[in-house]
């Protein structure tokens, strides 16, 4: 009798391969789950928040290196709840441990809440994502941040204590400290005796009242009187008048008459307007061509109108500092 030898069909060995490979999987993490470590929330002060009170939390993710969060999974700002808004996000990489590099993520909150009584509640959780940042990988995995608890507290309490008279509700006045007036009283007077000398000198730098017996200023008042006319529309008028503004001004600052060949004469005379002897000979070639001369606008060409302004300032200014006024 022939025998017969029992072999095991070779279609079922590679099946049993794929079974013992998939019991072996089994066990292993998936390589999402393998790219993300630990989350830690970390929340210097959870409790103690009043209505509109902002309170920060630092997320640290441990995620594989050359893994990086995608900024697009990263929380938004803005209302998250009816009660919370984020108002402020920030990541930045951390050390790098066991080939796990430790990213932190900045979180900034504002509560709106309103609480009657001490309340605990949560705050919302959120995921982020992180790719790979190797050329052409397409490996990415999923950070769950866990939501954390805070507590709020109420402004004040909604009702007091139950007491038997009423009147134990209210409180004393607090005693407030007596003060001796006679220094802010000093300081006071000092303070008003040096308004009124400041006060005092000004009114006679400006020639007010009771300084007006002073000699009045030509300069000073042809200044005003030119700034006036500079701002007329009929340039030409206005411009002509003001040429004979600065020419009083120039006759009763010197007592006389004052044309233009005796302008060396008077500032001879008087030497505190001897940096305004080229302004001047500009003005009185403009004074000819716009009294004189058979065209007039040639005067504005000679001293155009901003010049004539400036020259009657300088002038002015220095009249000031001849009699002792300063500087304008």
């Amino acid at each position: 009798m022939s025998g017969r030898a029992i072999t095991t069909p070779r279609h079922r060995r590679p099946l049993r391969a794929l079974w013992l490979a998939a019991l072996l999987s089994a066990g292993l993490p998936s390589p999402a789950e393998a790219q993300i470590g630990t989350v830690v929330v970390r929340s210097p002060r959870p409790f103690g928040l009043f209505v509109g009170d902002r309170f920060a939390a630092t997320v640290e993710i441990e995620a594989a290196e050359g893994f990086a969060p995608q900024a697009a999974s990263l929380p938004k700002p803005g209302p998250l709840t009816a009660w919370l808004d984020l108002t402020r996000v920030a990541v930045a990489p951390g050390p790098v441990r066991d080939g796990n590099r430790l990213w932190r993520l900045s979180l900034t909150y504002q509560t709106f809440y309103a609480a009657l009584d001490v309340r605990r509640l949560d705050v919302p959780a959120f995921a982020v994502t992180f790719a790979s940042e190797a050329p052409r990988a397409t490996t990415s995995a999923v950070a769950e941040v866990p939501g954390w608890p805070i507590s709020v507290s109420p402004l004040r309490e909604i009702q007091p204590p139950p007491v038997a008279d009423p009147v134990e509700y209210m409180r004393p006045e607090g005693a407030s400290p007596r003060r001796d007036p006679a220094v802010p009283r000093t300081l006071a007077g000092g303070f008003a005796a040096s308004a009124l000398a400041g006060l005092a000198l000004l009114a006679r730098d400006r020639a007010w009242w009771p300084f007006r017996h002073r000699p009045a200023r030509a300069f000073a008042a042809a200044w005003r009187q030119v700034r006036r006319l500079a701002a007329r529309r009929d340039a030409e008028a206005a411009y002509r008048e003001a040429l004979l503004a600065l020419h009083r001004g120039l006759d009763r600052t010197d007592g006389r008459r004052v044309m233009g060949e005796d302008l060396a004469g008077f500032l001879a005379r008087h030497p505190a307007y001897g940096a305004l002897a080229q302004p001047l000979d500009r003005f009185f070639a403009a004074s000819r061509d716009a009294f004189f001369g058979r065209d007039p606008s040639a005067a504005q060409r000679t001293c155009p109108f901003p010049d004539l302004v400036a020259t009657a300032r300088r002038l002015a200014a220095a009249e000031r500092a001849a009699r002792g006024g300063g500087a304008a």
